[in-house]
């Protein structure tokens, strides 16, 4: 790497000392944390910092988005398949304001991001300059932490306590705002020292060993214990723990959508998935378990549905390593607090081996009524339209349960969700408890640039793929090799579902109109498909996945095929729908 004479001097006194401007400082402190990928747009703000990056290229590869959207969603898919933190470049105003709805996702599904937006010079702050907005306050309410830097000497310890807080604990997204002058003002740069401490921020509660022994003694006394686990067992690595603590109790364990892939989708105490268009056994069985246990799972309305009919029935131990998610949503017997990497050994270790025969063989019967009402329905059709379910039935045969599924929003998020398998973790990629529309092709970029040795495939509806169409040209210009399939139902499909339901089939502004996807793509220099045949279903999957580079598969389905089983809103999980 050459770096100009000008922007680093080193000191005749203290050698390790460098005389850098603000920019050089902030990308010394990446490299130190270990990044390697950056996902950006330029713009008159982060100028500087974008000028000293310059000189960079061969430590950090910069990959230039279409909208600052794509960026955080494509940051957001880099941190779920690596386990590392995402990073992302805006400049001012728009560009700042455009990660808005990339931040609240990644807040609400804690996802680990530190964001450098660029910001006017510091005396021309409250002035409404050009580009200027009062990003620290639009943004505190989506953000782990934020802060604005005014001066190129707190760069250094204000990064090392971004990466720290975005990381540790509870994950989530940090934002850094640098002003301008900041970032060309030079200083005596002494290096950057990692952060394990932030004063007031206790990122893991203590362990209190008195609760786990009263979890303990409920799950060793229960006739129909049932665990419930969510993305808290992937964030805290704890996949092998989780597994060895339900094998040896022998609990039936369900999964909320960002839990799934912790353990194998086929493991013989993996009942499902639970609510709103969960599996049946795990919805139903929930309001007649004797202790729940729920595990790095924060009891979102979209699992529970109405609070006060759910599993009433039940005591409730919580594991989970944030307090303000214990009795937040659903009263808790015991609460275990803390990392579940450290908590479920323990729970274990006190735990007695169990059979819960019966109790399983109710889970299997629930799961048998669904698969001949609902399943071989919609994976093995003898006639009609393709349906997304055996597109995604057809894809797990192909891929061996082995590839990253980065899913959009809506029924196909749903059907790939309930019908994709996973042999490994960090292996599902989707929009939990914001649900935003065109998250899946950036975050299929991130998630490629995260994990380049896996096959990662983006799973789309024809809303949700136009709404970040744009980041083709990403694709385009890195040459990364994703796998795009489109499931084109002519509808926007889960408001249609609704309004079929619940409006008299009212269909309100949800017929959409799409343009040549695969001539877009084209236009890109990608290649596609679009299939409307079940003959060449498997033929065009295999051909997808087989292609040299990124490839476009669009497939017709069934307009108005809906998402079974369903709980509908403001009902109990117990009063599942089959149909």
């Amino acid at each position: 790497m050459e770096v100009l004479q000008e922007e680093i001097l080193i000191s005749p006194e203290k050698k390790e000392t460098m005389y850098v401007s603000g920019g050089v400082a902030l990308l010394e402190g990446l490299i130190a944390e270990g990044v390697d990928t950056i996902f950006g747009y330029p713009g008159g703000a982060i100028m500087p910092i974008y000028d000293a990056l310059y000189d960079y290229k061969e430590k950090l590869n910069h990959i230039l988005v279409r909208h600052e959207q794509g960026g955080i969603h494509a940051g957001q898919g880099y941190a779920r398949s690596s386990g590392k933190v995402g990073v992302v470049f805006a400049t001012s105003g728009p560009g700042a304001t455009n990660l808005i709805t990339g931040l609240a996702d990644a807040q609400i599904d804690s996802t680990p991001l530190v964001c450098i937006t660029g910001q006017v010079f510091a005396h021309l702050l409250g002035t409404d300059a050009f580009q200027e907005t009062d990003v620290i306050n639009i943004t505190t309410p989506v953000t782990k932490w934020n802060y604005q830097v005014t001066d190129a000497t707190e760069i250094p310890e204000v990064m090392a306590k971004a990466f720290h807080i975005a990381r540790s604990g509870r994950p989530g997204p940090v934002l850094i705002d640098i002003t301008k002058n900041a970032q060309i003002q030079k200083f005596d740069f002494e290096g950057y020292e990692i952060c394990n401490h932030v004063r007031s921020y206790r990122p893991k509660p203590i362990v209190r060993n008195e609760y786990v022994e009263q979890a303990a003694e409920l799950i060793n006394q229960a006739k129909k214990p049932f665990v419930i686990w969510g993305q808290g067992v992937i964030l805290g690595e704890a996949e092998k723990e989780f597994q060895a603590f339900i094998e040896k109790t022998n609990i039936p364990a369900a999964w909320t959508i960002l839990g799934v892939s912790a353990i194998p989708t086929d493991h013989e105490l993996n009942v499902g998935m639970l609510g709103m268009h969960g599996n049946y056994g795990p919805n139903v069985l929930t309001n007649e378990c004797d202790v729940l246990i729920a595990i790095g799972m924060r009891f979102d309305d979209r699992v529970t549905g109405r609070l006060d009919k759910y599993a009433k029935q039940a005591k409730i131990i919580h594991l989970d390593i944030d307090p303000a998610e214990i009795d937040k949503n659903v009263q808790t017997t015991v609460p275990v607090w803390g990392d579940c990497k450290e908590t479920l050994p323990l729970l274990m270790n006190l735990c007695d081996q169990k059979k819960h025969t019966e109790w399983l063989q109710l889970f299997r019967d629930y799961q048998q009524k669904e698969v001949d009402a609902v399943i071989d329905v919609e994976l093995k059709p003898k006639s009609g339209e393709l349906t997304m379910g055996e597109v995604i039935n057809q894809l797990n045969i192909l891929t061996n349960g082995e590839a990253i599924i980065v899913t959009d929003v809506g029924q196909h998020q749903m059907v790939a969700c309930r019908y994709a398998k996973f042999n490994k973790t960090r292996s599902n990629i989707t929009s939990g408890g914001l649900g935003t529309m065109g998250f899946a092709l950036p975050a299929a970029i991130g998630a490629k640039f995260g994990a380049p040795e896996r096959t990662v495939v983006s799973v789309s509806g024809d809303g949700g793929f136009q709404m970040t169409i744009q980041e083709l040209g990403t694709i385009m210009q890195t040459g990364i090799d994703v796998k795009m399939i489109i499931l084109n139902n002519r509808f926007l499909g889960m408001v249609r579902q609704w309004q079929d339901m619940f409006n008299d089939k009212r269909y309100s502004f949800v017929d959409i109109q799409s343009p040549d996807f695969v001539a877009v793509a084209a236009a890109y220099r990608i290649e596609g498909k679009c299939i409307s045949e079940r003959e060449q279903l498997q033929s065009s999957l295999k051909e997808m996945l087989e292609h040299k580079g990124s490839y476009l598969l669009e497939v017709m389905v069934t307009k108005e095929n809906n998402v079974f089983p369903m709980v509908p809103q403001g009902c109990s999980v117990s009063e599942i729908r089959l149909k």
